[in-house]
């Protein structure tokens, strides 16, 4: 399945419009950019996924997702490359989207990132105002790229 997303830092309030808040804490066992492999814990759930490499635009990648009992998510993520991300997600209902804005926190606390999916590269999308840039294609951006260069170290 084609993962079709925008991402954009995020600027000013959104909480009061989320109607959901889910803590995730995610590892990768292989975070090549030709192909990234996840372990999630989603909440209470685990969830393995694979990411192929990014299209030209950043905007769409094939994406593969499992969910995994909890007990092996949990052991699975002490398989993991070094780095971890742990974030807070909030859902915000906008138009006809989604936008799941993540507050990280450890090594990359302080920054906060909102991606909204499409079912098309070309569907137009009117951000709120409390987005700022887009960042979408900007590797740095990326999860796998933050496991292993936190925001910490900007």
């Amino acid at each position: 399945m084609m993962e079709i997303e925008r991402k954009f830092l995020v600027k000013g309030v959104y909480k009061n419009q989320a109607v959901e808040k889910i803590r995730i804490v995610q590892a990768y066992l292989c975070s090549v950019p030709e192909r990234t492999v996840r372990i999630r814990i989603y909440g209470e759930e685990g969830f393995l996924t694979i990411k192929g490499k990014s299209s030209q635009s950043g905007l769409s990648r094939y994406e593969w997702e499992k969910k995994i009992p909890l007990k092996e998510a949990e052991e699975l993520l002490g398989l993991c490359e070094p780095g971890r991300i742990e974030k807070y997600r909030y859902k915000v209902p906008w138009g006809n989207h989604t936008i799941e804005v993540d507050e990280f926190e450890g090594e990359n606390k302080g920054l906060v990132l909102a991606e909204v999916e499409l079912q098309a590269e070309d569907e137009q999308f009117n951000p709120p105002a409390w987005l700022d840039e887009e960042v979408t294609g900007n590797k740095k951006y990326y999860n796998a790229w933050l496991s292993k260069n936190p925001f910490c170290s900007w």
